[in-house]
């Protein structure tokens, strides 16, 4: 049985949670503010985080940091639950490490449609492809661990998946939505902007100079692409950051 850990202090928002996913057949645990909700993760990690932006004691937004940081945490799905409906707190959101979101007043079958998405794209297939090497870029998916020169990158889920798909199919481009059905799927519930915001996350962890990225580029008008090797400048005509 999945269990699942919801930080919300709306007890009404709770409830509602609790017996939606109940009988879908969850374990619901609950946690009214963000000092104990981050306590229960790492005493307990759940396989999926519903997390409030606006919480007392320790916000939302800082949830998500610290799980990101934390190494044995990191690959947690995190979905937001929020009343803000503007792009820019979504995108803060999105950017800090969160997987998905939905804003309140949200329907309970789309609530449960989203958490089973999330919890499928975070199982790792029994069959593993092959690590990637790419220059001192080391992409292994047997463990979802990413390395530069030796050092970790801490990625969550999404962020590898996006990151393999890409690197797997070198110089390639591909736009915003084939990367959504691609990484998201095909219940996906997040818009294109979303792919810019997990390039830009990828390239802040992965590329020396995320300003001028090595391997991660933007093909201008069309979408993205995965370089094993830089080019020499001059065949990079129309291709940058």
């Amino acid at each position: 049985m999945k269990r699942i850990l919801i930080i919300e202090d709306d007890r009404d928002i709770v409830e509602l949670v609790r017996y939606n996913l109940t009988n879908e057949g969850f374990q619901v645990m609950a946690a009214s503010d963000g000092s104990t909700g981050l306590a229960q993760i790492k005493k307990s990690p759940p396989d999926l985080l519903l997390l409030d932006l606006m919480l007392p004691k320790l916000s939302g937004l800082d949830i998500c940091k610290e799980v990101r940081r934390d190494q044995s945490l990191n690959r947690l799905p995190i979905l937001m639950l929020t009343a803000r409906g503007s792009e820019a707190d979504r995108v803060v959101g999105l950017e800090i490490g969160a997987d998905d979101y939905v804003t309140k007043p949200f329907s309970p079958r789309e609530l449960v449609a989203r958490v089973k998405a999330l919890l499928r794209r975070a199982e790792v297939p029994d069959e593993t492809p092959r690590p990637i090497e790419a220059g001192k870029l080391l992409i292994d998916p047997s463990s979802y661990r990413v390395t530069r020169a030796g050092k970790p990158i801490t990625l969550s889920t999404l962020e590898f998946r996006l990151l393999y798909y890409l690197a797997s199919r070198p110089n390639r481009v591909f736009t915003r939505d084939q990367l959504l059905d691609a990484v998201w799927g095909t219940e996906r519930f997040v818009t294109p902007r979303s792919v810019d915001v997990y390039i830009r996350r990828l390239r802040e962890k992965s590329e020396p100079d995320p300003d001028h990225p090595v391997h991660l580029k933007t093909v201008r008008g069309a979408g993205y692409l995965f370089e094993l090797e830089t080019e020499p400048a001059a065949t990079r005509s129309g291709r940058g950051k």
